[in-house]
């Protein structure tokens, strides 16, 4: 029997249009009622799911990019993931829901006392997806936008602060004894003075301690900074990497490496690559959408570049596609990561034609040159990932109904037949399922 591997959702739409561009949004849901997202999040605790990631950004982008974002709602809208992880807690048991947060968005104090009341409602199932975006500076502060290495500075400021203020309550601190009456001790109850760079407050904090473990940290990121930040604070990583032996090993090898600097253990931070499945009833039909990927037309180039337009918050929709792209267009807020995964392996001096094609071309499961393939084939790739030492595999899509189906109907018998993905359950939250293997 292989491996088991944990297994989450990344809501990549965010709580924004589900469906939206699809056939399947003539179903006629609501994206902004919560009807859609417990349904979906009640499908992937049946499937034995660790966790659901909600992407998130507060910002609609710079000016001149909001209307490549909104037109067809690559960027946005989106509302609050925070405030949605209630429905979510409501209409499951096990399930770990984790909500983007930004450092900038939130203050230490009042982030500290909303995520711990959240992971008391839940029985300690939350996560923290924190991310470092700095494009939305402007909403929250006339501070100047700061660059990418000290926005991670300032997410590890951050982070600290909200440690310190959820363990302000020494052992001991809460009492609760009927008899006599005493609720807490006062005297054990840490006061948290932080002067730090970028925030200042004061503790303890208003809110109880946990009992099963802290809210689960969440970071994505690829540069050097980002894995150094997840090697430092992380429980889980969101990876994204080639998948081959030699990517995978040396991707985790530079996390363990940062987590056993901090003194963390390397079983500390749980990665999950992330891979974004077409899952096909037969290799024929795999076969036929990949072979009709192979040569696209401008107009399929063209929406290509409108999603990384938005990703990328700069518009590539208005470049000559034979022409080498600039790499100077890009702003210092935009993640290293995000542009390394437009240019590849292609150089700075490859047209913009050759990058969106790149984008536009899939590949088969069983060659490895894409995700491409039947159920089979997929849990396949899955279990070689296990055998290469991985902790598991985030799947990315909307909350849409048909699109959970399509990917997991067939996908989760076979995985639980062949042992990879989980029956049951931990008692205890999200810590606890994740240390279970």
């Amino acid at each position: 029997m292989s491996r088991p591997q944990h297994f989450g959702w990344f809501l990549a739409r965010g709580f924004g249009p589900q469906g939206w561009g699809y056939p399947a949004l003539d179903w006629d849901y609501d994206w902004t009622r919560p009807e859609v997202y417990q349904d979906a999040a009640r499908t992937l605790e049946q499937a034995g799911f660790d966790l659901v990631i909600i992407e998130d950004a507060p910002s609609l982008g710079s000016p001149s990019t909001i209307d490549l974002r909104v037109r067809h709602a690559f960027g946005g809208p989106k509302h609050d993931p925070l405030l949605l992880a209630p429905y979510l807690f409501q209409a499951t048991r096990h399930l770990g829901v984790v909500p983007t947060v930004n450092p900038a968005a939130y203050l230490p104090y009042t982030a500290a006392r909303q995520f711990a009341t959240l992971q008391h409602l839940s029985g300690h199932r939350l996560g923290l997806n924190v991310v470092t975006d700095t494009g939305s500076a402007r909403h929250f502060s006339d501070t100047p936008q700061l660059g990418h290495d000290e926005a991670y500075d300032r997410a590890e400021e951050w982070l600290a602060g909200i440690r310190a203020l959820w363990h302000s309550w020494d052992e001991g601190a809460l009492v609760a004894d009927r008899e006599t009456g005493v609720y807490a001790d006062g005297v054990k109850l840490q006061p948290v003075r932080h002067r730090g760079e970028h925030f200042s407050f004061d503790g303890p904090l208003n809110a109880l301690p946990f009992t099963d473990g802290d809210p689960a940290i969440v970071s994505p990121g690829g540069s050097g900074r980002g894995l150094g930040f997840a090697g430092a604070n992380s429980d889980v990583q969101l990876a994204l990497a080639p998948l081959n032996e030699k990517s995978v090993r040396d991707y985790r090898a530079r996390v363990h490496e940062a987590a056993i600097a901090k003194g963390r253990q390397p079983e500390d931070v749980k990665i999950l690559f992330a891979i974004q499945p077409v899952i096909t009833t037969s290799s024929e039909e795999a076969d036929r959408i990949v072979a009709a990927s192979a040569h696209p037309d401008d107009a399929a180039l063209v929406q290509i570049a409108r999603k990384q337009s938005s990703d990328l918050e700069t518009d590539l929709t208005s470049l000559d596609l034979d022409k080498a792209l600039d790499l100077s267009i890009f702003g210092a807020h935009v993640s290293r990561g995000s542009i390394q995964r437009l240019i590849g392996d292609r150089g700075e001096d490859a047209p913009l034609r050759a990058h969106l094609t790149a984008l536009a071309r899939t590949g088969r499961i069983t060659d490895r040159s894409g995700f491409v393939g039947t159920a089979e084939e997929f849990a396949d790739l899955v279990e070689e990932l296990g055998e290469w030492g991985n902790d598991g595999v985030l799947l990315w899509g909307d909350f849409h109904p048909v699109t959970l189906h399509r990917t997991l109907d067939e996908l989760v018998p076979i995985l639980r037949r062949r042992g990879i993905l989980r029956r049951e359950y931990a008692d205890g939250g999200l810590q606890e399922n994740l240390r279970a293997f």
